[in-house]
Formats: structure tokens, sequence, C-alpha cells
């Protein structure tokens, strides 16, 4: 005798996986057009859902989101009102500051549990007198052509989820503020800080009015606000909701970073994708984080390391190309550290020459540049040499938005 059952007579929860044995359902067992998308319930799948057993990769429109490339060093001391602001530390990571508060900025190895690194924020001078004018700013910015599956501006546009991990030494309150540099729109959440790492999940409204640049140049800010004067707070900040940018609504009531020596503020696992459900965090090799990183900061030699092959135009003027990992964003600007025989040349049989700096020949490549001393520097019209930096003498290219 064959017993059929209706689905419907099953209430909630009385079968699980652990009743079904093993190998009961099959896909021979399943006959063909069973399972169909018009038999499936709208929100029996969840994206979340699957994301936790597949990897659905390339979510994260975020570079470096687990701080694990920090090219310019792991640590810079005295960061604030004399400094402006900038990228210091970790690749993607810049900052502003109007404040006499100063912080240091370090890579530290102290992130949740499946993260290595984190960004750590530490006030060493405070400022509890805060003028109008005062901001404070960690930022991440993106490129507009980075950004077009948002189909911001359209009447597709997409809900964005932002979630990342954070923690302090006490309780606090800050805010993350999505803004659109292209049409000078803003949308901004709070978020609560405790001594435990927690993971922060928001998602930011569909914003149908101003469509982002197609363009190599920021069209996103992500703005972590720390510290905010009245110029900032003294209006109305209404949450999740797109506006026209004003600066007395930029902010709402938050903590200031800089209450007290003892505040920290750590920040890792920093995920922006499309939808309205945060994922787990997708996690990228070592290399592919540095490679695009490479696209906007470049450490391309540092100390006693090899710069490259070159050699003299004449007696006194050798010069070399430098061919960069990856194609930068834009044409970079030469960073180098100066000094007196800082860099050297290196021809057959022959003691180094050495010089001090050097000077850029053709700016606007962003695949390679020529480099050539600042200082006559003698040897063979025609030799062949090696380029090098010696002890201090460190060079980098900077296309940074």
């Amino acid at each position: 005798m064959t017993t059929k059952l209706r689905a419907a007579s099953f209430q909630n929860s009385l079968i699980d996986s652990a009743m079904i044995p093993t190998n009961a359902i099959t896909s021979a067992k399943i006959s063909a057009d069973a399972i169909t998308n018009a038999k499936i319930a709208d929100d029996a799948i969840q994206t979340e859902n699957i994301a936790s057993a597949v990897n659905l990769g390339r979510r994260n429109i975020i570079i470096n989101g687990a701080m694990q490339v920090a090219q310019r060093g792991t640590s810079q001391t005295n960061i604030g009102n004399s400094t402006g602001g900038g990228y210091f530390t970790l690749d993607r990571f810049t900052t502003a500051f109007t404040t006499s508060g100063i912080f240091t900025m370090t890579q530290t190895a102290d992130g949740p549990s499946g993260f290595a690194n984190c960004l750590k924020l530490d006030c060493t001078t405070a400022d509890t007198s805060i003028s109008a004018g005062e901001y404070g700013i960690l930022r991440y910015l993106i490129e507009g052509q980075d950004v077009q599956q948002l189909k911001k501006g359209t009447s597709d546009a997409e809900q964005v989820t932002i979630s990342f991990y954070v923690k302090g030494n006490a309780n606090a309150t800050y805010q993350l503020e999505f803004k659109d540099a292209d049409n000078n729109r803003i949308n901004s959440q709070a978020f609560s800080v405790t001594t435990s790492w927690n993971r922060i999940e928001l998602t930011f409204a569909a914003d149908t009015t101003g469509v982002f640049d197609d363009d190599n140049a920021a069209s996103v800010q992500l703005n972590f606000w720390l510290h905010a004067g009245s110029t900032y707070t003294s209006g109305t900040n209404v949450s999740n909701t797109w506006a026209s940018s004003t600066d007395a609504n930029r902010v709402g009531s938050i903590t200031s970073f800089f209450d007290s020596t003892d505040r920290t503020f750590f920040l890792t696992g920093l995920q922006m994708e499309v939808g309205s459900h945060a994922t787990p965090f997708e996690h990228r090799s070592f290399g592919e984080e540095l490679a695009l990183c490479q696209r906007y900061f470049c450490l391309f030699a540092d100390g006693n390391e090899l710069i490259g092959g070159g050699g003299y135009q004449s007696s006194t003027f050798p010069d070399v190309v430098v061919q960069f990992p990856v194609p930068m964003r834009t044409g970079p600007t030469l960073v180098q550290t100066s000094g007196s025989n800082y860099y050297g040349v290196t021809t057959h049989n022959a003691l180094p020459e050495t010089f001090n700096d050097f000077t850029v020949a053709y700016t606007t490549s962003n695949i390679n540049q020529l480099l050539y001393p600042n200082q006559s520097v003698a040897g063979t019209q025609g030799s062949y040499g090696r380029f090098h930096c010696q002890g201090s003498g460190k060079i980098s290219f900077n296309a940074e938005l």
C-alpha cells in the first residue's frame, strides 16, 4: 500500500535533516520539472544563506578591507591638524582632520576571529573644546567606474549594504556617511562601538537621484565621522535618507574621539556590496589585495633594493625606465626620500656613482616613468647601469584619489 502525504499536513519544524536517512533524496528520485522557479516561494532562498556555504565571489567593492596591506608603513604618530590628514599607513584609507586633537594610526595584529589585522586609531592629545568648524573623518574613496552596478540615479537603483567590525576602549557612537561626491548627496547612519568586536551591518536606501560618473575620479566617499563641531551637527540629521549635502545636517549626536587620551577606535572587515543583506566577508589573498592597492600607490624600492636597468645618454647623464607592477589609476607622482648618496648607478666593473635624488621625465604615463638623477653622474656614454637605492633611499609612486 502506498500512502500519500501532503506538504500542507506537516507543521513547521516537524521534519528536519536529521530525520532523513542518507541518500534518501537523490537527483535520480526527483522527477524532471519537480522543482521550478514558479514552485519556490519568493523568500524561500536568501542570498545570505547561500553565501554562508558558497563563495559568491567579487561581492566586496572595498579594497584592503581586511587591513592586510600597509605599503607606507605600519605606524604613524602625531596625526592631526598640523598634518591636515592624508594617507599614512594602511592602503586606501585616508584621514581628514581639523582639530587640535592628535592621534596615532597603526596596522595592529588584533582582529576578530578570521582577521589577522585591523586599523587602530589611538588618541594621544585630547581636544575637549570643540570649535564649530572642527571635524575628524576616517575616509575611503571609490572610483565612479567601480560603482556603476549600484545603478544610482535610475529607477532601478539598488540598495547598498556596508558591514564592518569595530571596537574601542569604551562605549561610543559614531556615524558612517555614504556620500555621492558627483552630485553632492549624502546618506548617513549611526553605529555603536563597545569594548568587544562587533559586526555592524548598515543597509543604505537606493537613490534614484544623481548618476555616478563613469570615470577614474572619486565618486563615492565613505566617511567615518569620529569628531564634529556644531557646523556639522546643528541641523537635523535624518538616518538612512538621501538628501543634498547641507553641512548643518551631516552629523547627528556622536561621541568625540578626542574626548580623552584613553580613546581608541579599531576597524577591520570593511565590506560594501549591492543588496539589502550583509554576506560573510569576502577574503582575498594578500597578493591580490596588494595588486589592487598598487593601482593607487606603489612602494617601488626601499633600502638597498634594485630600481632597474638604465644607461648613460651622455658622460654625465644616466636614466632608467621604471615599469609599474600594475597600471596605475593615472600618471602618478614620484614620492622619494632625498639625502646625500641615497641612490647609486653601477656600471660594469665599476664602483657605484652616487647621487641624492631623482627627477621624473614623462609624468603622464600610468604604466611606466623615466627617471634621471638631479645631479651630474660621471660615466661612459652608451654604457649600461644598474640603478639602486642605498641605505635610506626609497621611491614610491602615488596616484591616490
